[in-house]
């Protein structure tokens, strides 16, 4: 039921205390009238008696207390959902933004969604297949997981989110049923016309909802936008059984914008002036994720940061990292030296990489390739700092080949086009092409079998390669 109110008692930035009230709950959706007749959308953070602090979704800016009426709409934050909302974009707030007309709701859903009881929940266990092979080889993203990417400014996280969001894929009979929820918030708007022009090129906008939440909108409107996006994810996985994949961006635009608020309630702040609260809110976004037992769909999100002054110690990407199963992590200095996408693959970790992926997943020799370029890497880039401290020619004849093999690891396997979509099986068979750059004796990681497999193709490919070249 409705009610409408005149006893607002004061106005702090975006929110409102209004007096007198009765009835009202927490998260209750408002509607507010200001004095030159605008209306805006806004909902309630706290209730004391009779007494409602009221959050503005589009800012207060110029309103008289004593002229606002303030009317309590009876119901908690929604949004509209439907199969229809696939190929559209939207606002923060879910209102369309591509000048199309309102999507007719199948129903309507709390923002907010539903716990998901731990009992229910099914064990992540499928691979996605993104395309890069600097994530499907080493760290690979599994059905229903949380993988982050932590980024710096000025790193290429919007163009690797936008290459994800137009390749990612899962393989055999589900194909079809894959979506992509994409949430921006707080980008410019170059950067908002980036994401739609990127995945409008391709066809991927077909199999997409966008949510953009820009810069110059209001911040408080940043807090509602990665729920309207989980909420549609929700929808399309556990309604309408696809597999979905949600990406947001970035995540330290939406904390700060948490900050902002609780500075305007005149919380007690915790680290760095961010909210105590900020690990319990970032984790009601990142749970949402997952599988359910009994259900065909799945939810997988990477979020995505901005870390202040790369600093992994930050609350944003600390929380994160308490929450999630793993990162990716982005290196300026690869970045400067023209590597893209420039992912850094020591301190980047896929904790639940080992059940995605294997026989019938994705190749049987998959997880010890991975090892041996993993392990090999690391040794060539200690053989390139000892080089620099006591020059190449103190180098041992296996640490010159790890070291030539770290170069080539970068040139060939993390490098690739920003439109180049590399298949699961490309991926591994760069992966042993680079295997053959090290003596035998020292793929140690690699059983036998596999070896004896894959190795005598890829040795006379290379042999085959040479001749055709002179």
């Amino acid at each position: 039921m409705e009610r409408e109110y005149m006893t607002t008692r004061d106005i702090v930035g975006p929110l409102m205390l209004v007096e007198d009230v009765t009835g009202v709950t927490y998260g209750e959706l408002v509607e507010l009238e200001f004095p030159d007749g605008t209306l805006s959308l806004g909902n309630v953070l706290e209730v004391n008696e009779d007494v409602a602090l009221v959050q503005a979704f589009q800012g207060t800016r110029g309103s008289n207390p004593a002229d606002t009426k303030v009317r309590f709409l009876g119901k908690g934050m929604t949004l509209g959902v439907s199969r229809d909302m696939l190929g559209r974009v939207f606002d923060g707030l879910g209102r369309p933004r591509d000048g199309g007309p309102e999507i007719l709701p199948e129903k309507r859903l709390s923002i907010h969604g539903s716990p998901i009881n731990p009992t229910a929940r099914d064990f992540p266990d499928d691979f996605i297949q993104t395309g890069i092979s600097s994530i499907d080889g080493l760290n690979p993203l599994v059905r229903g997981q949380k993988l982050p990417i932590f980024s710096g400014s000025g790193l290429p996280h919007n163009q690797l989110a936008a290459q994800i969001a137009r390749q990612a894929a899962v393989a055999g009979e589900e194909a079809g049923a894959f979506a992509v929820v994409f949430a921006a918030m707080g980008v410019t708007f170059e950067d908002a016309d980036f994401f739609m022009s990127e995945l409008r090129q391709t066809a991927a906008i077909e199999r997409a909802v966008l949510f953009l939440n820009l810069a110059d909108d209001p911040a408080v409107e940043r807090i509602a936008t990665p729920r309207m996006a989980l909420t549609a994810a929700e929808y399309l996985a556990f309604e309408c059984d696809m597999h979905v994949l949600v990406i947001y961006t970035d995540m330290t635009y939406y904390c700060e914008a948490l900050r902002e608020v609780s500075a305007a309630r005149k919380e007690v702040p915790g680290r760095r002036g961010f909210p105590g609260y900020l690990y319990t809110d970032l984790a009601m976004l990142y749970e949402r994720a997952g599988r359910i037992k009994g259900r065909a769909g799945s939810i997988t999100q990477i979020p995505i940061l901005t870390m202040p002054e790369d600093d992994k110690t930050h609350p944003i990407p600390d929380l994160t990292g308490y929450i999630t199963e793993g990162q990716i992590i982005l290196d300026r200095n690869l970045h400067r030296r023209g590597v893209y996408p420039p992912v850094a693959v020591l301190p980047s970790l896929s904790r639940l990489k080992q059940k995605g992926i294997g026989p019938g997943k994705t190749r049987e020799d998959h997880a010890d390739l991975s090892n041996q370029l993993f392990g090999a890497y690391a040794r060539g880039i200690q053989a390139k700092e000892l080089a620099i401290i006591l020059g190449e020619a103190a180098l041992s004849e296996a640490d010159t080949a790890f070291a030539a093999f770290a170069d080539a690891f970068e040139n060939r396997f993390i490098r690739q086009g920003e439109h180049e979509d590399r298949t699961i099986e490309r991926t591994l068979e760069i992966g042993w092409q680079l295997a053959t750059l090290l003596p035998r004796g020292e793929l140690k990681r690699i059983k036998d079998e596999y070896i004896e497999q894959y190795m005598p193709a890829m040795e006379a490919a290379i042999v085959e390669g040479a001749m055709d070249a002179s």
